[in-house]
């Protein structure tokens, strides 16, 4: 399947959430269905689930064993850099961000989706996939879920000029205040590849974000694929009172987190618990 292909990106989200949520539903070594009966369930073709099942594996998230079928992975070792009540606020990247969209479709939330949203499975939202370049240059892939109900008149040309969330504010009268993102590496697929001109398998950097608005309400569940090549992580730890900093020396595209209402006043819990910035 290309990755240009109409309905191909929400084809293969849709499979991978699928087997996400089979995972997640599950406890460390269980067993998950066989490749063959996943096929006929989903209706796709081997290639389709079989991409989508290389990457949870590559993620550490499934393990094949050879004969015997795949099972759910050993839980992950988290640590936390510093305390979880101390917050942090985002340093802008460098470069021209710009968008291209590749998807946008109004779809079920699903089960897995409709968990992190606090909604029903049968409850719309709004998919999005877009292509985020820097200085033209392809540097990530998005994938958005926006509760529908909250953005109605959500348009193709919000998605792929200017700030999100400061369209989210003006246009829809919707604050986001507090993300919860975790950061991990991965690598990217064949198809990932392909719209991010590397070679597949190459490392990666997977961000999952969920944002609330200023009631506590998940507004936006986000995944996005960074490459590897061209970011890292720094975390600025402060260990004691720092002076405030300018607002507009916090205005731009931050690491997995477009800019918006964090950028002009809000902070962020993070799993890192720390400043993220980005490489050239």
């Amino acid at each position: 399947m290309k990755a240009d292909e109409p309905g191909a990106v929400l084809k293969r989200e849709r499979v991978r959430d699928f087997i996400l949520d089979l995972v997640e539903s599950r406890r460390p070594g269980d067993a998950i269905p066989s490749e063959r009966s996943l096929c006929a369930r989903l209706g796709v073709s081997r290639p389709t689930l079989r991409a989508a099942v290389d990457e949870l594996v590559a993620a550490g998230l499934l393990v094949r064993e050879h004969g015997r079928g795949m099972f759910v992975a050993p839980e992950k070792i988290t640590q936390e850099l510093v305390s979880g009540q101390q917050a942090m606020t985002v340093p802008q990247a460098s470069g021209a961000w710009s968008s291209r969209l590749l998807e946008f479709t109004t779809i079920p939330a699903g089960a897995r989706v409709g968990r992190k949203l606090r909604i029903s499975p049968a409850v719309e939202i709004v998919y999005v996939a877009r292509l985020r370049l820097v200085d033209g240059a392809p540097m990530a892939i998005e994938h958005l879920h926006i509760r529908a109900d909250l953005v109605p008149t959500l348009s193709a040309r919000e998605l792929e000029t200017g700030d999100l969330y400061e369209h989210l504010r003006e246009q829809h009268g919707v604050h986001v205040q507090e993300a919860v993102q975790a950061i991990e590496p991965t690598v990217v697929t064949r198809a990932e590849a392909e719209l991010l001109d590397v070679p597949e398998l190459s490392p990666a950097l997977l961000f999952e974000r969920l944002t609330s608005d200023t009631t506590g309400q998940p507004v936006e569940y986000v995944h996005s694929i960074y490459r590897g090549d061209r970011y890292r992580i720094v975390s600025r730890l402060t260990l004691g009172p720092s002076a405030a900093v300018p607002p507009t020396a916090r205005l731009g595209h931050h690491p997995g987190i477009p800019p918006g209402d964090f950028a002009h006043r809000d902070t962020i819990a993070s799993s890192t618990r720390g400043d993220i910035q980005s490489a050239p």
